[in-house]
């Protein structure tokens, strides 16, 4: 395995390009201009649709989305843009055009190298989102759809990290040089590029603290909501730094079962979410 001072290329480029103009593929500069013009107060639904209309692949993904269970209890299908936003709303309509950026950037230029790492992470992340909303949708303090969002970007960062490192030969063919860099990068990174994206500050917060015991009865924030989320999801160490503290693991293992019962509950949720969203 490289030394981690090996890193210093990509992470030096990668510095480069968060300080500057963020190498993103076609779909995340889509989704940046729809969460920027989603930020802005006076924005009309005429004026989202505008926008969102010119990316076909996050048009289709909101049909989809409008048109299933979660969304569409009636069966009433829409088949208008402006109809599935307006039934979704705008928080649906974030996630899901982040979404849609993100499978893209695993889909990129020679990540057929990092299939299985992708693929594992991409599934954590729509769990983790699923269980999320679940979650917050149960204990009626958090915007269900916000602590959704939450959950499918917290590990922007692999992404992110995966699809640039397709860049560079010496890591296409080296999964244990890429597992080291995603271990000791990806949540600094993922935070960099969710303020570049203009997600809220609670949503920043939650998912840099993600991995750390909340010591909390009830999960009253985003961030709570997110730590109970991951752990009943499941953590992959794959590309986590292992955790040698016992009490910790104790702790851990405490938060889990408090909430265990959810997993079951969500289920049908993670099947839905993965169906609209997984492309």
């Amino acid at each position: 395995m490289a030394a981690p001072n090996n890193h210093f290329r990509i992470l030096e480029d990668i510095a480069r390009d968060l300080s500057g103009d963020v190498n993103f593929p076609t779909c995340m500069d889509a989704a940046i201009l729809v969460r920027n013009t989603l930020r802005d107060p006076y924005a009309s639904l005429s004026r989202v649709v505008q926008v969102i209309g010119v990316e076909p692949l996050i048009s289709s993904r909101l049909l989809k989305l409008a048109n299933s269970v979660a969304y569409n209890p009636s069966g009433k299908t829409v088949t208008e843009l402006e109809a599935a936003i307006s039934r979704l709303g705008f928080e649906a309509v974030r996630t899901t055009s982040l979404a849609v950026a993100m499978d893209q950037l695993l889909k990129s230029r020679n990540s057929s190298s990092f299939e299985s790492i992708s693929h594992q992470a991409w599934e954590h992340s729509l769990r983790v989102a699923a269980i999320a909303r679940v979650l917050a949708r149960r204990i009626g303090r958090i915007n269900p759809d916000e602590a959704m969002l939450a959950g499918l970007v917290h590990d922007i960062g692999i992404f992110y990290l995966l699809y640039r490192a397709a860049e560079y030969p010496e890591y296409r063919q080296n999964q244990a040089d890429v597992l080291e860099l995603i271990s000791g990068w990806h949540e600094g990174i993922g935070e960099s590029l969710l303020h570049i994206l203009g997600l809220p500050e609670r949503i920043v917060d939650a998912v840099r603290d993600h991995d750390q015991p909340q010591s909390v009865e009830t999960p009253c924030t985003v961030r709570d909501v997110l730590y109970f989320a991951n752990l009943l999801a499941g953590c992959d160490d794959k590309w986590l730094p292992s955790v040698a503290d016992e009490q910790q693991i104790a702790a851990r293992n405490a938060d889990r079962e408090r909430y265990i019962d959810l997993v079951a509950e969500a289920e049908d949720d993670i099947a839905e979410l993965h169906a609209a969203l997984a492309l």
